[in-house]
């Protein structure tokens, strides 16, 4: 799974490294320590009324997606699983709202409770996780974006820590990835086969990224969401042993 992150750059990166039109991610900070239920920037497209091209832009959602109807709520909802992207819960998102999740790295653990070490997780730039959006309205009825960050079986250096990893892009697939016009086909059989074929494009460049990964022992004060200063960039600094 992916339950931490970091994102260090701020919009005005994030918009030139995305190549993004603009931005309305607020008042955003660069932070060490994204954790469920936290706003962080997200890279969309959406296509305005009469253009001829979607617009890509930086825009701010909260790590939390809307509980089944009727469900009993047990924690946030994170992360969408990319063998499951097909089934009704994730497939109205996927086929319509994919996004794209930048970070540093994210955090996992080993260990057993009460003695948990952190390890982060990252390659040598920025990465982007593949995820899915979508606008929520709130008890009060305000709407606001939500995502998700999609994840899939560990490989290589991600796979010794955990089992589940999130499902990273390449430059050159952001652009199929983040197309805002629907997969949704015009008779089932269409729909399942665009749908697959986008699976199978995040599946392969999802493994080609997991083989530039590394994992490295961080500082185990990273454990306490709420006692941590999440601006502090010396929470991935590695482990002295």
């Amino acid at each position: 799974m992916c339950g931490r992150f970091a994102m260090n750059e701020d919009v005005d990166d994030l918009i030139r490294d995305f190549v993004a039109a603009g931005g309305r991610a607020g008042d955003w900070r660069p932070s060490y320590s994204i954790a469920p239920t936290d706003p962080a920037p997200i890279v969309r497209e959406w296509q305005p009324e009469g253009a001829d091209s979607p617009t890509r832009e930086v825009t701010l959602a909260t790590w939390d997606w809307p509980q089944p109807a009727g469900a009993p709520r047990r924690g946030p909802i994170i992360n969408a699983r990319l063998e499951k992207l097909d089934q009704r819960f994730w497939v109205g998102a996927f086929s319509n709202a994919r996004c794209i999740v930048p970070m540093l790295g994210y955090y996992e653990w080993t260990g057993e409770k009460g003695a948990k070490q952190p390890h982060f997780i990252h390659a040598d730039g920025l990465l982007a996780a593949a995820g899915v959006s979508w606008a929520s309205k709130d008890a009060d009825g305000e709407w606001s974006r939500v995502f998700a960050v999609i994840t899939r079986e560990a490989r290589d250096a991600s796979g010794e820590v955990h089992d589940r990893m999130p499902a990273f892009l390449e430059p050159d697939t952001w652009a199929t990835w983040l197309n805002p016009q629907s997969i949704t086909g015009a008779n089932p059989t269409e729909s399942a086969k665009n749908r697959t074929a986008m699976i199978d494009l995040l599946d392969r460049s999802s493994t080609l990224v997991a083989a530039t990964m590394r994992t490295r022992l961080v500082d185990r004060r990273v454990n306490s969401v709420r006692a941590i200063d999440p601006q502090d960039a010396t929470l991935v600094a590695a482990l002295e042993t």
